[in-house]
């Protein structure tokens, strides 16, 4: 599992440099360098998108497991 994480992570932090990069100066990395709707720019940002989808569940399991012990503790 912790390697699913790294790997989402660092497409999570891919997607988020080329959208910033989208947002600021109008230039998509991933287009530019695999083309614009290439099989492979296609399947870059699937990957990301699965990605974030990964971390969210990541994230939403540990929040609910820290909730549930911060409750745990102030009911004693």
């Amino acid at each position: 599992m912790k390697t699913v994480y790294w790997v989402a992570l660092v497409l999570v932090i891919v997607g988020a440099v080329n959208w910033g990069l989208v947002g600021m100066f109008q230039f998509d990395l991933v287009a530019a360098l695999f083309g614009s709707a290439s099989a492979l720019s296609r399947l870059v940002y699937s990957l990301v998108g699965l990605a974030g989808i990964v971390l969210a569940g990541i994230a939403a399991t540990r929040l609910g497991s820290h909730r549930h012990a911060a409750m745990a503790v102030t009911a004693r």
